[in-house]
């Protein structure tokens, strides 16, 4: 007579088997986070290498640039686009941009150094194509990975604009130098960024500038601000305390320092290096305060600098 498993020892196995996928599978799950976690922060690391071997070659100024450049698309698919420098054709007016080199397309600047846009996406993130033009398939963008933070770069609004031009120039406190930020080794020069629109940290600009061609520039340095971008928030954009982890990949964030390392800090540490609206002296609105930026928190006085938050550049 053969030997057979009775119906109750098959639904045993069965409901161990069961028992020990629900236990392992979330561990794979983790496992998988953290390794595309490490190879984010090696991302970003060479990223912030990059970014520190262009201010050697460039008298220690970091890139900031606004031009239009022929077959240089992030996407190569895009490189077969039209391209009419006189009219902005590939830069400018509706769209797309893909032969734009400006902040939104960023990494061109280094791309010399990195040698591999690959290196730009985060291994945790797919690419974004949100907005009209869409970003990656229409303007070669790379957003919701890395970002830069502009607030310490400064940044040029000059293609195809008069020298009178609102906005033309935007100057960092800081000059756009990193031998003048106070503390090298603790100012953050790249971070990663969920936003689907902007591949930056938005700048503050102040209310009496708001007109003028060359313009003083701010990091936004605003705790609240960075709260509703990192946190679940509630209806009316207050701090829950709960990550949001649509917007925070694995409960971190890789941060890229202006001396050219990396690591990876909790969003409540990124908050505690960043001083209050009050503290800085600054005023959000609505849209603000819900962590949505168009990429200058606009009409504020003069934010207070005399601030102890090296991560922003801010030292008394």
């Amino acid at each position: 007579m053969k030997k057979a498993f009775t119906l109750i020892e098959l639904l045993v196995v069965i409901a161990i088997i069961a028992i020990l996928a629900a236990i392992l599978f979330p561990v794979f799950a983790q496992a998988k986070a953290a390794a595309k976690k490490t190879a984010a922060l090696s991302n970003q690391k060479q990223i912030s290498t990059s970014m520190f071997l262009y201010t050697s070659d460039y008298d220690d100024i970091y890139p900031r640039n606004d031009d239009c450049i022929a077959r240089s698309a992030l996407n190569p698919a895009l490189n077969a686009a039209s391209y009419t420098p006189s009219n902005g054709d590939g830069c400018s007016g509706a769209g797309p941009y893909p032969y734009r080199m400006n902040h939104y397309s960023w990494q061109k600047w280094v791309l010399p150094y990195t040698k591999n846009v690959g290196l730009f996406e985060h291994p945790g993130r797919t690419k974004i194509d949100a907005g009209t033009p869409r970003q990656w398939s229409d303007n070669g963008q790379i957003m919701g990975g890395f970002a830069l933070n502009l607030g310490i770069t400064g940044a040029v609004n000059t293609y195809l604009r008069s020298n009178t031009a609102a906005g033309r120039l935007r100057n960092s406190i800081f000059g756009g130098s990193q031998n003048a930020l106070p503390a090298v080794a603790d100012a953050m020069l790249l971070f990663e960024f969920s936003n689907p629109l902007i591949n930056y940290a938005p700048v503050v600009l102040r209310a009496d500038q708001s007109s003028a061609s060359e313009q003083t520039v701010y990091p936004a340095a605003i705790r609240e601000f960075w709260a509703a971008n990192f946190f679940v928030t509630d209806a009316s954009c207050v701090n829950t305390g709960r990550i949001d982890s649509s917007r925070v990949f694995a409960e971190s964030i890789v941060v890229g320092y202006a001396d050219g390392h990396a690591k990876s800090i909790k969003p409540q540490a990124f908050l505690g290096n960043t001083p209050t609206a009050a503290e800085y002296g600054v005023t959000l609105n609505a849209s603000q305060q819900c962590g949505i930026s168009s990429g200058t928190i606009s009409g504020q006085p003069t934010p207070i600098t005399n601030l102890n938050y090296p991560f922003w550049g801010l030292q008394n």
